[in-house]
């Protein structure tokens, strides 16, 4: 039976005061277009009565967008960081330095996206039906992309991430997001992060999909927060919705893999597993094949509606933790 009191209302209302801590805006790759600019997304989720919103770029640092968004629109407010990839040249403390100082400052730091080595080493191409890796097909992105991708060591931190994970350390108002890590490295980033008294974290969207249960309470037991982001459940998926490298030969099929499938009700599932105060969703919207960000969130708040998730939980994963996260 289906819950009582769900509307197109409730869900409307519901998204007052939330959080998006996962936009894609405008600008990006000529080959990957955007529906909104950062202006058009800040001012559509005004408009909405949303409370803030964080911007992500894989390739520039996004605080810098929000500082000029929030000298332009009133009335809601904007956050940035970077994104550790290929472009900054991996794991760079200089990076990270100067993202802390620019602008208004880095509200997180991420380990990197599609420049971790859990992706850079699985995305591929079919080739005449095979499955050939970037990595073996093309010599320069093995030395260019591959070799400069992210890696959590299970032992001792290289002492690069150890100066990152003490610069985030430094700065109470800053939180780690462990980027497309695998599930192991995850764990070890939750882990370090604990140990070097980072106050808050985010196990990135791509995690719990790929993480077994007990993995995922090992990093809830470190305080971290799961992120659950509706771009990867939605009517477009199996279509390329981004590109990273300016060269369209690197452009990535869809993996293949004994992947577990993952779904907006495995995310209703783990929110009632592991509580709605460790948990965050988030759109991941931008892409122009998908509803702008805040039709996004609204319609995420919908389908958790839909599965039983009640108000008060909503509240906590799309308004109150972001709040505790960005310190509002």
């Amino acid at each position: 039976m289906l819950p009582e009191g769900r509307s197109f209302e409730l869900s409307a209302e519901l998204l007052r005061g939330a959080i998006d801590i996962h936009v894609h805006a405008g600008p990006h790759l000529k080959t990957s277009p955007r529906s909104v600019d950062p202006f058009q997304a800040a001012i559509q989720a005004r408009e909405a009565g949303m409370a803030a919103l964080v911007f992500m770029d894989v390739f520039e640092m996004s605080n810098g967008t929000s500082w000029i968004v929030n000298r332009v629109v009133k009335g809601i407010k904007t956050f940035g960081g970077i994104n550790l990839n290929t472009v900054y040249d991996g794991v760079n403390p200089r990076a990270v330095k100067t993202a802390l100082e620019y602008g208004d400052g880095a509200k997180y730091v991420a380990f990197g996206t599609h420049s971790t080595h859990w992706m850079a080493s699985r995305e591929g191409q079919y080739v005449d039906g095979s499955w050939v890796p970037s990595h073996v097909r093309f010599r320069k992105f093995r030395d260019e992309e591959l070799a400069r991708s992210i890696r959590i060591p299970e032992g001792e931190p290289t002492p690069e991430i150890k100066e990152i994970l003490q610069l985030i350390a430094d700065r109470a108002d800053v939180y780690l997001i462990t980027g497309h890590t695998s599930p192991e490295e995850s764990i070890r980033l939750c882990e370090l992060a604990h140990d070097c008294k980072i106050r808050k974290v985010v196990v990135s969207s791509t995690i719990p999909k790929l993480s077994t249960p007990e993995q995922l309470d090992l990093m809830v037991k470190t305080g971290a927060y799961l992120e659950y982001t509706l771009a990867g459940y939605t009517h477009s998926t199996g279509t390329r919705k981004t590109d990273y490298y300016v060269e369209l030969d690197y452009a990535s099929d869809p993996i293949p893999g004994d992947y577990p499938k993952f779904s907006i009700k495995n995310v209703a599932d783990h929110i009632y597993r592991y509580g709605a105060e460790h948990c965050i969703i988030a759109s991941d919207l931008g892409v122009y094949t998908l509803p702008p960000p805040v039709e996004g969130m609204r319609e995420f708040i919908a389908c958790l509606l839909d599965l039983g998730v009640n108000a008060s939980q909503i509240r906590n994963v799309v308004r109150e933790n972001p709040r505790r996260l960005l310190d509002l």
